[in-house]
């Protein structure tokens, strides 16, 4: 059985897109790879911000679902998405960008031995940044080269996945002998897990909390998590292995963009296997990624109708001259 590699993707809930795109492209400086729609809900964008190439690892990924309410974060969540920074000195950085745009922080804290910030958006979605500064595994990405912020400072990709979960001793074992990771460390109510090479690329933290009520999905929470396998036919190996453990999954479900597995492994989280490939290169000049709605093959006969139900967002970059920002 193939180990999953790491974290491929996370995708959330935003209240707006046009001001997630903004939050994005311009504080975070992460690059808008693809401009898409919800492929199971064609009147809802589906934006994915990544590195620079859009490399498999390195990507999160919004829907704005129209009229959905605000969530509210509690237990038996995927809580918190974490990014990877290339060291200390990157954080102390971001502590200055994250002052001069706003954006509500912890600080410089200190997280399994090593340097952390936690931010959170305009809808109370919850982020982290985590030094690389003596991290090992899984490689980083490649920072978005035309964006905001310098490039020894900025965003390499995912990082460690914060969950919460109400029942400890079911998760573990769904993690350990379902989707075989392992536990390297804990630190109170806190258990970090790896799959695959390790590193911060391949990290989960499971947080026991039975003491907060449930969270409810909405705007400013996260919709699921997805990780790592090689190709087709380690997933094809995960289709058949999830089926034998007795979880009801989707099967085999072909996103275009990479190929996919989805299923509720425990307390109503939901997990999705994704191929490392096609990627987002395929149907757009590196240029101009993102900058026009981009619609797998099987949706192309319907362009016109989605292109209707979907109000316009101006993500065109490659004519702005966007400068570094030295804090």
């Amino acid at each position: 059985m193939n180990e999953l590699k790491g974290l491929h993707h996370v995708t959330a809930i935003t209240s707006s897109a046009e001001k997630n795109y903004e939050f994005f492209t311009y504080v975070l400086g992460m690059r808008l790879v693809k401009k898409s729609v919800n492929q199971d809900d064609i009147q809802t964008y589906h934006l994915f911000f990544a590195d620079d190439e859009g490399s498999a690892g390195t990507d999160m990924t919004f829907f704005d679902f129209p009229g959905i309410p605000k969530g509210s974060h509690g237990t038996d969540e995927i809580y918190k998405t974490g990014f990877r920074v290339p060291d200390d000195k990157a954080l102390e950085y971001w502590v200055k960008r994250f002052d001069k745009y706003e954006v509500s922080h912890s600080g410089i804290k200190e997280q399994f031995g090593r340097k952390i910030i936690n931010f959170s958006d305009f809808d109370d979605q919850q982020y982290m940044l985590v030094s690389d500064e003596h991290n090992e595994g899984v490689a980083p990405g490649i920072p978005w080269q035309n964006g905001p912020v310098p490039l020894e400072f900025a965003i390499t990709g995912l990082g460690p996945l914060h969950i919460r979960v109400s029942q400890f001793d079911h998760f573990k074992e769904v993690l350990e002998k379902v989707m075989f990771m392992k536990e390297k460390a804990s630190e109170g109510s806190l258990h970090l897990y790896e799959m695959g090479e390790g590193g911060s690329g391949a990290q989960v933290i499971v947080e026991y909390n039975a003491v907060l009520p449930q969270g409810r999905q909405g705007f400013g929470t996260v919709h699921h998590a997805a990780f790592r396998v090689a190709d087709r036919s380690v997933l094809e190996e995960w289709i058949s292995h999830m089926h034998q453990t007795g979880f009801p999954t989707s099967g085999y479900v072909d996103r275009f963009f990479f190929e996919s597995l989805y299923a509720r492994v425990a307390q109503g989280i939901l997990f999705e296997w994704a191929t490392d490939g096609p990627g987002f290169m395929g149907d757009e000049p590196y240029e101009t990624l993102g900058e026009k709605l981009s619609l797998p093959p099987f949706f192309e006969d319907q362009r016109e109708q989605i292109e209707s139900k979907v109000r316009p967002i101006d993500t065109v970059r490659s004519t702005k001259t966007i400068e570094k920002e030295y804090l």
